[in-house]
């Protein structure tokens, strides 16, 4: 079955841009968008996907999706490494799009506009 969801995706290096995109949401575009094997953190009424390996494979640390997920009330000591891709959670566990709230969030942080 094939979810088409608003997503917001980090990437880990800065020089790329952070962005709102259209994707089906299954899991072959996630694995495709963070490189490998996927493992999600859930928080409320969102979730990331982030590489399950990117540590271990040493992917470079993703500042911006961490300082993101504290800033919207995820209280983890870790460093997340790689694209970090956020969805929201929808009814029985499905996606569903990246909350507007999250967006704006990170519109702020980032100083850039992600409107859909």
């Amino acid at each position: 079955m094939s979810t088409t969801c608003i997503a917001l995706i980090v990437p880990a290096r800065l020089s790329e841009p952070v962005r709102v995109e259209t994707l089906d949401a299954g899991l072959y575009t996630l694995k495709s968008l963070v490189g490998g094997d996927i493992e999600s953190v859930t928080r409320g009424d969102w979730h990331v996907y982030l590489n399950a390996e990117g540590k271990i494979i040493n992917l470079p640390p993703n500042i911006r999706a961490g300082h993101l997920m504290l800033e919207a009330g995820l209280y983890l000591v870790d460093i997340f490494c790689g694209t970090a891709v956020f969805l929201g959670n929808g009814d029985h566990g499905e996606e569903a799009d990246a909350p507007e709230h999250l967006i704006r969030l990170a519109e702020r942080l980032f100083d850039t506009p992600l409107a859909a």
